[in-house]
């Protein structure tokens, strides 16, 4: 996935100076060199290895470890999130059936083709309005109508966009994730949703496939059936619409770049499907992606810095704000009165 700002090894911005900057001296014990930032870091990390951590709650961790001691591992954490992420969501699989997946991903298969379109269309207009460089504009569009920086790293190449104007539409919707995990479940409650309701709404309305399976795990396993196949589903949307995206910017010779990682997700679950003698070893597999999720979310948490933030600017999070708020609020209507 390109690079998000600023550089990882920048991660510690906030800590360097203030309160935190002891964190960072040197200390030697029995011949091996380490700082408090690293100690923290790995304290943090092995629980949320355990079985009571939650996706938000590292998250949150995350979060906190970037705005107060900062991310030693940055680059490393980085590179690991991508492939982390893949490897969960394939494991998940292994939990799914694939006749209830067809179910799902046929009920969301409309959603999905409305959404998309309408939050194109929405962005490329709002897009104009807020006076944002049209690339951004395009690349927060599609984050938010597809599937966060998958898509976005995805479209980037077609459309040949500068670092920075990837940087900032990663850095956008990974606020928004952020928030869109912590807001969803306790929304799907309040509103009494089924746990197939809150399932669609998540893949429709929140961003990245991350967020997508951490909040819809904290509402329910079946709610994370449905949020897991349908957005999966909505990723293939990628292809089309990077094919759209250079035939509308005029760009020849590039290359769509495909998700392979949901044909393992389809693999897993069809073998789930048809022999049900793997199911313990399937049982063990979707612990271990659930685990990995929750780490991945830590990553990502990890990665938000107090410069990744301000670096993006206002205009950009009103554009993924706007959309969001659309998306979302549409969606749940549209899923309380048709689901």
């Amino acid at each position: 996935m390109p690079q998000l700002l600023p550089n990882p090894t920048e991660n510690t911005d906030a800590a360097h100076q203030g309160p935190f900057r002891h964190f960072h001296a040197p200390h030697t014990l029995l011949g091996a060199t380490f700082t408090l930032q690293q100690v923290v870091f790995g304290l943090v990390l092995l629980y949320c290895l355990s079985p009571w951590a939650s996706p938000p709650v590292a998250l949150a961790l995350g979060l906190v470890l970037a705005q107060t001691v900062g991310n030693p591992f940055g680059a490393h954490t980085k590179k690991a999130t991508a492939k982390l992420l893949q490897f969960s969501v394939i494991g998940l699989g292994f939990g799914m059936n694939a006749h209830a997946a067809v179910q799902a991903g046929r009920e969301g298969l409309l959603f999905t083709v409305a959404s998309i379109c309408g939050t194109l269309v929405l962005g490329y207009f709002a897009g104009r309005w807020l006076k944002l460089n049209r690339s951004v504009t395009h690349l927060i569009s599609c984050g938010t109508a597809i599937c966060g920086g998958s898509a976005i790293a995805a479209v980037a190449p077609v459309l040949r966009a500068k670092d920075e104007e990837i940087s900032v539409a990663l850095g956008t919707v990974f606020v928004l994730n952020a928030l869109a995990l912590f807001a969803f479940p306790p929304i799907g409650h309040a509103l009494a949703m089924t746990q197939n309701q809150f399932g669609l709404w998540c893949a429709i309305a929140i961003h990245d496939t991350s967020s997508v399976v951490g909040a819809a795990a904290a509402y329910g396993d079946q709610a994370l059936q449905v949020a897991t196949t349908v957005k999966l589903a909505r990723a293939l949307w990628i292809i089309p619409v990077a094919l759209g995206t250079a035939l509308a910017f005029k760009q020849k010779g590039v290359k769509v770049k495909l998700p392979y990682f949901i044909l393992g997700f389809i693999a897993a679950m069809l073998l789930n499907t048809w022999l049900p003698e793997m199911k313990p070893v399937g049982d063990v597999l979707v612990r271990l992606a659930k685990t990995g999720l929750t780490v991945t979310l830590f990553f990502i948490g990890a990665g938000l810095s107090a410069g990744v933030l301000r670096a993006v600017g206002a205009r950009p999070y009103v554009l993924g704000v706007l959309l969001w708020g659309v998306v979302s609020v549409v969606s749940l209507y549209v899923i309380l009165q048709a689901v």
